[in-house]
């Protein structure tokens, strides 16, 4: 059960990812001069978050390899970990972020 959680928050960690993607096009074009891109930032923001439980999640649920020297978490494993501070840098960059003209 506890893979399902990690499998259900890096899903949800696309789905926050794809909309703050079309949030981001759609407040491009609607958005006054000088407005923040907040929904956008908020979206990205939980995306990163997702991607941290799911990989905290990972690191401490999985038994064999606390135990065992011969396995490793893999490239798919240090991704997330590295995918966790962008998608949340992102988010505040666009937060920052102001509609010039």
């Amino acid at each position: 059960e506890w893979l399902q959680s990690v499998q259900a928050t890096m899903i949800l960690s696309v789905i926050f990812s794809v909309l703050s993607l079309f949030l981001f096009f759609c407040q491009l074009f609607t958005l006054t001069k000088g407005g923040r891109f907040y929904i956008t930032g908020i979206f990205q923001i939980l995306a990163g978050l997702c991607v941290m439980s799911a990989a905290s999640i990972f690191t401490v649920r999985h038994p064999e390899w606390h135990l065992n020297s011969d396995y490793s978490y893999g490239f798919a494993y240090i991704l997330a970990w590295v995918a966790f501070p962008l998608a949340l840098l992102s988010g505040v960059v666009y937060v920052i972020l102001r509609k010039r003209e």
